[in-house]
């Protein structure tokens, strides 16, 4: 059967009261990423042409963050929360216009993968019209019973609160995630009544009514990870925790060593390199990347970065958007980077801010050295050549350009550019005078003997 265009609903006007918090329970965050963010995702993976997203009222944030990742989406509004059902049929106008297959798929849900959804769709056939997402679950209280018959077809899906004893004891479980390949699938769901023990319109009942007007409910089966709903603090500190473990698996099986895997933390979109050795206690925000053969000591924060091949960095280091390290640069203990290119070789050992710079190959920073770019009103550049010296706690006030080879002092503040080969020093002379800490001594002495 020749796979038919797809429409994908995202079903994410849920309120999440269980999260006690102000912000939408789609825009809490798995790996760096909301959860709307990981269903969106799945979706563009999916080619999907045509994505609907389906938001409550009052939840301008999760549009304009849907539309902002997937900019051709249609957002459609939930005005009653009465099931699931009707939050499908909130995308009335695209369900009608689409000619094709659909896809519901829940924002909450934001360890499903791309590969199980793709089989999803691609159950329905010639024969199938309407698949299901399973999972065998091991408390399966709560969960709605998918029913099949002997032949394998699934007949009911059955809500917990509505279920008979016996069908209690089923543990195949529906995870609400489904795919319909039905000519008129708004006529379906428009017949789908609420007598039930929540007065809610379900969507599970459209099994039963597409099987009353002749089609065949397939079942997809998934691991129970991978359905997860995230509806609480502890179930999104849950789903984290699972979203780590896969993702340092993934690290590991394509050549990175990690030390002590449960203490480093990676994001959505996080690239590591080969041969790369990660120590304990590192974490990854959004946007880093981490080239071949690199060493990352224990205790760094990355955030927005790239790391050159060959690099070493840590412990204790910090990087901040914008920065970025050529090959086989030394980043050491206590440094923060922030908007600042090192070219190959250039080293920061020691205990340096490097904000908003350029520093050129093979340069030395040292200890104590810091790049003053703000002035209370903006920031400014600091421009090192290659081969440049900057003596240990030096501050070089932006802007300020410092010449190829040029040494810089220790101790030194540098306000102006520094010439080519020029050595600039700023500190006072040293005024040594013979034989004066012991008078002083000698004066702190006769006079606490005097006192006492």
């Amino acid at each position: 059967m020749t796979r038919r265009p797809l429409l994908i609903v995202v079903l994410a006007a849920g309120k999440g009261t269980r999260m006690k918090s102000a912000v939408p329970k789609v825009m809490h965050e798995i790996a760096g990423r909301t959860m709307l963010g990981h269903a969106l995702n799945a979706c563009q993976e999916l080619w999907a042409e045509t994505i609907a997203v389906v938001v409550g009222p009052d939840m301008e944030d999760v549009r304009a963050a849907a539309l902002q990742q997937v900019p051709y989406a249609c957002v459609y509004i939930q005005e009653r929360q009465d099931g699931t059902a009707g939050a499908v049929l909130a995308a009335r106008e695209a369900i009608a216009n689409h000619k094709g297959d659909v896809l519901v798929q829940y924002a909450d849900t934001p360890l499903l993968t791309v590969g199980t959804l793709e089989r999803l769709h691609a159950r329905l056939d010639d024969e199938t019209g309407v698949a299901v997402l399973g999972f065998d679950a091991s408390d399966p209280s709560g969960y709605g019973r998918l029913l099949t018959g002997a032949d394998g077809w699934l007949q009911a899906i059955r809500e917990d609160k509505d279920a008979s004893d016996d069908e209690r004891r089923i543990t195949l479980c529906n995870s609400g995630v489904m795919a319909f390949g039905l000519d008129n699938l708004v006529g379906v769901l428009d017949r789908i009544e609420n007598a039930n023990a929540k007065g809610e319109f379900y969507l599970t009942d459209a099994i039963e009514i597409a099987r009353s007007d002749g089609a065949r409910a397939g079942v997809v089966v998934c691991a129970e990870d991978e359905v997860m709903g995230i509806n609480s603090r502890d179930q999104l500190a849950l789903a984290e925790a699972i979203y780590q473990k896969q993702a340092r698996l993934a690290v590991m099986l394509e050549g990175a060593t990690l030390i002590a895997p449960e203490t480093v933390w990676f994001s959505y979109d996080t690239e590591i390199g080969r041969d790369v050795v990660i120590q304990p206690n590192v974490f990854f925000g959004p946007g880093v990347t981490i080239g071949d053969n690199v060493e990352i000591l224990a205790n760094c924060y990355f955030e927005q970065s790239r790391i050159g091949a060959g690099s070493r960095v840590g412990p204790f280091a910090r990087f901040r958007p914008g920065a970025q390290l050529g090959e086989h640069v030394r980043i050491g203990n206590f440094v923060e980077v922030k908007n600042t290119v090192l070219g190959d070789g250039a080293k920061a050992n020691h205990l340096s801010y490097l904000g908003d710079g350029e520093i050129g190959a093979g340069s030395n920073i040292g200890a104590g050295t810091i790049f003053c770019n703000y002035d209370g009103f903006e920031k400014h550049r600091t421009v090192l050549g290659p081969g440049v010296f900057i003596g240990s706690n030096a501050s070089l006030v932006a802007p300020v350009k410092i010449g190829e080879g040029a040494y810089v002092g220790a101790g030194s503040v540098i306000t102006k550019n520094v010439a080519t080969d020029a050595l600039a020093v700023t500190r006072a002379s040293q005024d040594e005078r013979p034989g004066w800490a012991a008078k002083f001594r000698a004066r702190i002495m006769k006079r606490r003997a005097k006192a006492g």
